[in-house]
């Protein structure tokens, strides 16, 4: 069964911390390419961060020193450590797996709000 399941979402405050966490089921998490996009309110769905299977990253221009992402490969989870967060990273998280050309499954979504 091909299964993304994204938790960790919530209300922060500016400035604050979050981690999302996505596990993966076994027979997608060794896809070429795991990553977190994000979808605010009256915009496309963005790119956020990803990660090869070789462990080269890419990040969105907009949180490059803030966002980190991780994987754990023995317990099959992503991760996207986000911090100094700002009102702009409210958004809809969802994470991907991606086969370019082949293949792309997403999460559910999970919810993160920037707000004082």
């Amino acid at each position: 069964q091909v299964r993304l399941v994204e938790s960790g979402g919530g209300l922060v405050q500016p400035g604050g911390s979050l981690r999302l966490s996505c596990a993966a089921s076994r027979s997608i998490f060794s896809s070429p390419v795991m990553g977190w996009h994000r979808q605010a309110p009256g915009k496309q769905r963005e790119l956020v961060a990803a990660m090869s299977s070789e462990g080269s990253t890419n990040y969105a221009d907009s949180v490059k020193g803030r966002f980190l992402i991780f994987r754990d490969n023995a317990k099959n989870m992503v991760y996207l450590q986000m911090s100094r967060l700002k009102p702009d990273d409210t958004a809809v998280y969802y994470c991907n797996a991606a086969s370019p050309k082949l293949y792309e499954y997403w999460g559910q979504g999970t919810q993160v709000t920037v707000s004082s």
